[in-house]
């Protein structure tokens, strides 16, 4: 069931009624199930795969727990439960997310010709809902939070329908107690305006932007050849703000439905094509899978507490790992590794600047000119990620490099009027996050402050315009958003 359809206009408003309807001490299990039945509209058999997750997981905390701290045996057989549950949950997680791919390499370089004897669908959102079990493990283990002997509400906490299939990856000490406070929460008129307000932003993006520009996107990258540098560089820079929009306007969304039930969800990006190099973009991007790999990856294996190289290192290993999570493909590890390769040259080139820094701070960058390289850069990556191989992005930038100019734009899906439209909603969105990045007013709170009717012809036109320039019609089929492949 996809944000953008009609079976989710009809979908949310009944799980909200009914959520405020019925008597609190019941509410965890009406989520609960209307979560599993949210998840098993994609395949209702492979909710049994979060459901194993969730069993393992939460018999992993209490096991933990119990025996934790004991004795060095104890401690012993609290690794042990550790390991078991992140060799079970990533087991699962390998096997129907990259086993395929790992065969198909194996039978390239052996000149075998294996197949598996079954075939296996990724299952909607694994990596997100696996990540988030095993860091509530994680969490258990190192005593930050209680193991939790509600079963309705853990079980909750993996599955809560707005956040299951694309994040953000929550963390066991934010959204956990929020679950076990529902019981006790009442209507808000607040929560029910901010959440409102925060759905139909994220459709702004999701429907009028991120769809509009897919056409462009599609239309130019599958048939690259066709182009040349302009139109495959202005393609480019489409399909990073059409995978802002898309992931943005999906989060966005979700923080909404959520807010609206009562709880706060993490804000996922801030402004990422502001930043102003390597490290800060990843300080916005994707930031509940970035601070993931940061406490579970990067920190263990040392981060930068031993020396410089072992830094280097071990950002690239986070960076690979983090391209190999976004999907079983090697273009998928091309853009992590781009990524790794950014970072540690980023790293380098501020250790040097520190040990040349002077009071006069001569010699640095506009912000403007850091701003336009970091997204150039960033854009560069882009290409392996949207492409379906590494030798068709490797082409795409061959083919940009041998014709400036190709057959134009004409044909590829986008006629003027939607130029008209993205550039424009574009703009809005770039002035929404210059107002929230320079927290010149808060955009929200400046509508709130009009009177009544005012409000209303705001929030009206707002809902009108999504109507009348969103992505959809009679033989629209609602595209689903990017980030439910991963």
């Amino acid at each position: 069931m996809l944000f953008n359809s009609i079976d989710y206009l009809v979908f949310f408003p009944i799980v909200v009624l009914v959520y405020y309807l019925i008597p609190r001490k019941v509410r965890h299990v009406w989520l609960l199930v209307v979560s599993y039945y949210f998840y098993m509209c994609w395949n209702v058999k492979y909710a049994i795969l979060m459901f194993a997750s969730t069993v393992i997981t939460y018999l992993s905390g209490i096991g933990i727990e119990y025996v934790r701290d004991r004795d060095s045996y104890s401690r012993v057989r609290a690794k042990l439960i550790v390991a078991a549950s992140f060799v079970s949950n990533l087991g699962i997680l390998v096997l129907f997310k990259y086993f395929a791919w790992i065969l198909d390499n194996l039978n390239n370089i052996f000149h075998t010709s294996v197949s598996l004897p079954f075939s296996l669908l990724l299952p909607v959102g694994i990596s997100f809902y696996t990540f988030q079990a095993l860091s509530y493990t994680c969490d258990v283990y190192r005593g930050d939070v209680k193991a939790e002997t509600n079963p309705v509400c853990y079980a909750l906490f993996v599955s809560f329908f707005p956040q299951l299939v694309a994040g953000p990856i929550e963390r066991t000490g934010r959204l956990l107690p929020q679950i076990k406070e529902l019981g006790k929460g009442s209507f808000s008129w607040e929560n029910m305006r901010d959440g409102l307000c925060l759905m139909l932003y994220g459709m702004f993006l999701k429907i009028v932007i991120a769809d509009r520009a897919a056409n462009l996107v599609d239309g130019i990258f599958d048939h690259y050849r066709d182009f040349g540098f302009i139109e495959l560089a202005i393609a480019a820079v489409m399909f990073a703000f059409q995978i802002l929009c898309d992931f943005n306007g999906y989060t966005i969304i979700a923080r909404g439905s959520a807010q609206i039930l009562g709880i706060q969800l993490s804000d996922n990006f801030r402004q990422p094509y502001l930043a102003t190099s390597i490290h800060d973009f990843w300080r916005r991007w994707h930031m509940s899978l970035t601070s993931w790999f940061t406490d579970y990856l990067y920190i263990p294996l040392g981060g930068s507490r031993k020396g410089q190289l072992r830094k280097l290192l071990n950002t690239m290993i986070v960076f690979l790992t983090s391209g190999l999570w976004h999907g079983a493909s090697w273009h998928f590890v091309a853009w992590g590794m781009l990524h790794g390769i950014y970072q540690n040259v980023d790293t380098l080139l501020r250790s040097g600047k520190r040990e040349k820094a002077d009071s006069s701070g001569r010699g640095r960058l506009p912000g403007i000119v850091k701003l336009i390289g970091t997204f150039i850069f960033v854009d560069i990556a882009w290409v392996f990620f949207r492409a379906p191989s590494c030798s068709a992005a490797i082409g795409i930038f061959r083919q940009m490099a041998k014709s400036f100019r190709g057959d134009g734009l004409s044909g590829v899906g986008i006629e003027w009027y939607d130029w008209l439209i993205l550039l424009t909603a574009l703009l809005i969105m770039i002035i929404v996050d210059i107002v929230h990045e320079k927290k010149v007013i808060e955009i929200r709170k400046m509508i709130y402050k009009r009177r009544v009717g005012v409000r209303w012809l705001i929030y009206l036109a707002a809902v009108w315009c999504i109507i009348l320039f969103g992505i959809y019609g009679a033989e629209y089929d609602a595209s689903q958003f990017i980030y439910f492949q991963f």
